[in-house]
């Protein structure tokens, strides 16, 4: 079964010019404005490394096809 993921809350203070573009880019994605900061910031994350390992519960095995270079 599924981890289910904590959701933090808390409040951020962005100037209205910023909101503005925000709330335009999050409607061209047609995301939420939550969503598109939610976005932005993962995005942030995984091109600065920063994102934790995702867990996976088994290695991947090579199908007897990727084994074998026989045609």
């Amino acid at each position: 079964m599924a981890e289910k993921k904590t959701i933090k809350s808390f409040i951020l203070r962005v100037d209205s010019d910023t909101m503005d573009a925000i709330e335009a880019w999050a409607a061209d994605e047609f995301r939420s404005t939550n969503g598109q900061l939610q976005w932005i910031i993962t995005e942030a994350l995984r091109k600065a490394k920063r994102l934790p390992k995702k867990k996976t519960s088994s290695a991947r095995q090579p199908s007897n096809n990727e084994n074998n270079s026989e045609s």
